[in-house]
């Protein structure tokens, strides 16, 4: 027997199988990690992706496989089909997409299981029992042990519990070992994420019609194995049900299901949900996890031990077998997409993986991303839509607020007179509000009053943010901080101001406004901490504090029945970003951050605070009038050349030297102008083609070049994408390369 194994080594010129003999006795599977010997190495892992009977290659020249890692294959075989798509797609080897599918610190043996010495009560009948103890009665410390080991649950404990409760007893145990009365052995212990979140309502509720017209389409292409869904649901429509009750149906088929949610934050609501009605059956997996945590939950899920996976992105690659369902939350959000080598998009692969697993793909938003409501359009994916609020409840009335007229009215403040009333209304009624404001730290730049200079990161092109926790300025893309210079480094003048509004910021102007009322801020600085997004949640959720400030990670899917009042401070913060999907990502967020206010009984409020009061994005987000603003959209981007009717592939070059890069970057536009003009069939498609800096030209001290191609979208340009990756896969020394698809960011 032979295996083919691919090593674990990133590197293209070992980027292929490479021929192992099996020894005998050795019982192998595919997917299994191996260590095998590889030139000098006596051991390099790797990992078996065919076996054979049979092999054309000389004896003499093959080796023998040394050891298996684990007694169970670590990549199924349907993730071994996963990391060949992402590597014909992404341009990566083969070694650095397996690694996708399985803990990291499964490399090298750095994790394995947490083992604890455990004791079990061998005596079984009573009889027996009775008599053990009476021989006991003279050894106060043995005999309650057995007492201990009599009452607890499967006769077993912990021999630490033990000792915690009785003291130092290993050697009463020891004696009770030899005795043959009690067996002392070790005890896997499983590492459990979010053992403290408190459980929502195990009772199912009674479902509304659009529910039920939702699942009367979705249950029977679960049935069937086939189907691929959009559900479009304003928020609040009940979604989450929906979710619940085709996952439990998709259980009791023997099937699996993967959920997967655009952020963490979103991740211990979630798990509360499915642990009220699933219990144990639903693992966790995401990568705030700890390493311990990350790899039991990956050991259950392998093992067969669950139904549903709950996690964010990486969460597609569960190690699930005979999947029936995977559901895609929120699926508009860019977080789905990874930009890091090697590249994938989280909702590509889960269509890879249903259609691999005979499974049904469910995407799902209140603001479905531009590109799947056009595939609904035409055809490929099937429409579902929840357009009301459960239990009839009405969107909440959203106030635009011009904050031009705010400033001519003399007021300068982080706050309208509107909303400060919204405020003050709701906090003397006891309920809850939101304040979100997409950007963290105390002021988005400090700059010079006197001549206009303004404080950058000595390691990247880009302004520092002050945080007025610390008195610092910090950099949000290397972490570089610094204090805030008293006098101009260029002017030496003593004008410094601070510009642009934070979370800091704006949680200090509540407690100056309102000194008795308590808050939370959450974004990037105050979720460092193992689980600091459930902490802050829930203690939100306990009325530990009246607002809640933060990011865009409290912008979408959480549920607090409380919650009247939603501020949106600064509503086009994101509207004139240099990016083709501005308009759609603020309609996308402003339309989610709104959804949070009036989802129980109170009817909900929501001010937003814009510049722009007339653009058709802010207007069709007052309304949540998602195909207006679809409609208007498409209108533009249809003019303008923009996706989805194009696509834009990126390759960005970084290097420390700047010479290298600028010449990398030009010698790979040299290849793709010649590739055109060969192919002068395909130069009609092009929109643009053009070598330049990044828009951010340094970051952590790496120059940075990019050559940027926008093509129409057609199967005949395929090849042109294809040839920008190949390009992007060229090698060149002291320069790292990557492409990148319709990228999330062009930074």
């Amino acid at each position: 027997m032979y295996c083919q194994v691919i090593v674990d080594i990133i590197h293209e010129n070992v980027d292929r199988v490479f021929v192992y003999r099996v020894p005998d006795k050795m019982t192998l599977e595919i997917g299994m990690r191996v260590h095998v010997p590889f030139g000098n190495r006596k051991n390099v892992e790797g990992i078996i992706i065919e076996l054979t009977e049979t092999c054309d290659i000389p004896e003499s020249r093959i080796k023998e496989v040394h050891e298996t890692l684990e007694d169970y294959p670590a990549v199924l075989p349907d993730l071994i089909s996963i990391a060949k798509y992402i590597k014909a797609h992404s341009f990566c080897t083969l070694s650095q997409a397996l690694r996708l599918m399985y803990p990291a610190q499964m490399r090298g043996q750095r994790i394995r299981e947490k083992k604890q010495m455990a004791v079990r009560l061998l005596i079984q009948d009573e009889a027996s029992y009775t008599a053990a103890l009476e021989k006991q009665k003279r050894a106060p410390r043995r005999y309650t042990i057995l007492e201990e080991l009599k009452q607890s649950e499967e006769h077993e404990m912990l021999v630490s519990d033990l000792c915690q409760r009785l003291g130092n007893c290993r050697d009463a145990l020891q004696c009770l070992e030899k005795k043959h009365y009690v067996e002392i052995f070790e005890q896997e212990i499983q590492r459990k994420p979010y053992t403290n979140i408190l459980a929502h309502s195990d009772k199912d509720p009674v479902l509304t019609e659009q529910q039920n017209t939702v699942l009367r389409q979705l249950l029977p292409a679960i049935d069937q194995g086939k189907g691929q869904f959009l559900l479009y649901g304003v928020t609040g429509s009940g979604k989450t049900e929906v979710f619940i009750r085709a996952v439990r149906h998709t259980a009791s088929l023997g099937k699996t299901a993967v959920v997967l949610v655009p952020e963490i934050a979103l991740t211990p609501q979630m798990v509360s949900w499915f642990r009220s009605r699933f219990g144990e059956d639903a693992a966790v997996l995401h990568s705030r996890l700890s390493s311990g945590e990350r790899f039991d939950e990956w050991r259950r899920i392998q093992r067969g031990e669950v139904h549903v996976v709950i996690g964010a992105r990486s969460a597609i690659f569960a190690p699930l077998s005979n999947i029936g369902l995977i559901i895609i939350d929120e699926e508009h959000e860019q977080s789905y997409s990874s930009d890091h080598t090697p590249q994938y998009d989280a909702r590509v692969i889960g269509r890879e993986r249903c259609l691999l697993n005979n499974a049904v793909l469910l995407l799902a938003s209140a603001t479905p991303s531009m590109r799947s409501f056009a595939m609904a359009g035409r055809g490929d994916y099937k429409l579902l839509e929840m357009p009301q609020r459960v239990h009839g409840r009405s969107l909440p009335d959203v106030h635009i607020i011009d904050m031009r007229r705010e400033l001519s009215m003399g007021n300068k403040t982080v706050f309208s007179g509107q909303l400060l009333t919204g405020l003050t209304h709701c906090i003397e009624k006891g309920k809850q509000a939101i304040l979100f404001v997409n950007r963290r730290g105390f002021a988005t730049f400090v700059s010079c009053r006197n001549c206009g200079y303004v404080v950058q990161c000595d390691h990247c092109d880009v302004s520092m943010t002050y945080h007025s926790v610390g008195n610092v300025l910090r950099c949000h893309y290397c972490g570089q901080e610094q204090h805030v210079p008293e006098i101009c480094p260029k002017c030496g003048s003593t004008h410094i101001k601070y510009f642009g509004i934070g979370t800091q910021r704006v949680e200090e102007e509540v407690h100056r406004i309102f000194p008795a009322v308590s808050t939370l801020r959450m974004d990037n600085d105050t979720t460092q901490q193992k689980d600091a997004h459930a902490i802050l949640l829930e203690r939100f959720r306990r009325h530990e504090a009246q607002i809640l400030i933060g990011t865009q990670m409290i912008a979408k899917g959480l549920d607090f029945p409380d919650v009247t009042t939603v501020g949106i401070i600064a509503a086009d913060a994101m509207l004139n970003l240099p990016d083709y999907r501005a308009a759609e990502r603020t309609f996308q967020l402003l339309t989610q951050v709104a959804g949070r206010a009036g989802r129980a009984e109170d009817k909900g409020e929501v001010y937003l605070q814009t510049y722009s009061p007339d653009h058709y994005a802010i207007q069709s987000a007052s309304r949540q009038d998602y195909r207006a603003f679809f409609e208007s959209e498409m209108a533009r981007r249809r003019q303008t050349k923009y996706p989805p009717f194009t696509q834009i592939i990126r390759i960005v070059y970084e290097s420390l030297e700047e010479s290298r890069v600028h010449a990398s970057a030009q010698s790979g536009f040299d290849l793709i102008q010649t590739f055109f003009e060969r192919r002068t069939y395909l130069q009609k498609y092009i929109v643009y083609l053009r070598v330049m800096p990044c828009p951010i030209y340094r970051i952590q001290d790496k120059y940075r070049w990019e050559i940027l191609m926008s093509i129409i979208d057609q199967p005949v340009c395929e090849e042109a994408v294809a040839k920008m990756s190949e390009i992007a896969g060229i090698p060149s020394e002291g320069v790292l390369s990557v492409c990148q698809i319709n990228p999330s960011g062009l930074m």
